[in-house]
């Protein structure tokens, strides 16, 4: 396992990432991890970039499914209002993902490197936006007494 706090890594966990929920917070720094282990396999030599990338990528999409399919549960245990919207963006990326897996095993000119950068972008502006946005839901819902620690946490 890669450690996220090595500089040599594309993209370091910080406290400024977190949205207060710690089940997702921790599927977060796994998702940076990947991202960096992608990363690292990209800058390896060109046999290792193939096997390394290709099994790298692979946990990568089980892990975003994975991920994903708990921020998606969490959201209805919550009933929040903007579900379908947070589903689509979900949909959105696992798409793209899918897509580029099925180009690079087809041998279609693919750029792996743009591809980690792509990903990490999408990670980053996602949990910054979209994910801070539901945890401001949760956060006053809970403040206002409409949710419990047992409702978040499933």
């Amino acid at each position: 396992m890669i450690n996220i706090n090595d500089n040599t890594d594309m993209v370091i966990w910080e406290e400024k990432y977190a949205i207060g929920i710690h089940l997702i917070d921790s599927q977060h720094k796994e998702l940076f991890s990947l991202t960096n282990e992608l990363f690292h396999a990209c800058m390896s030599e060109e046999d290792t970039l193939e096997s390394v990338f290709k099994e790298t990528m692979e946990r990568m999409v089980a892990y975003v499914r994975f991920h994903f399919g708990a921020e998606q549960e969490l959201l209805q245990r919550v009933n929040y209002p903007d579900y379908h919207e947070h589903v689509k963006q979900h949909e959105t990326l696992i798409r793209e993902i899918l897509e580029s897996v099925k180009e690079y095993n087809y041998g279609k000119k693919f750029v792996p490197n743009q591809f980690v950068r792509i990903l990490r972008d999408w990670i980053l502006s996602h949990i910054a936006h979209y994910d801070k946005l539901y945890a401001a839901y949760i956060a006053a819902q809970k403040k206002n007494g409409l949710l419990s620690d047992k409702e978040i946490n499933g």
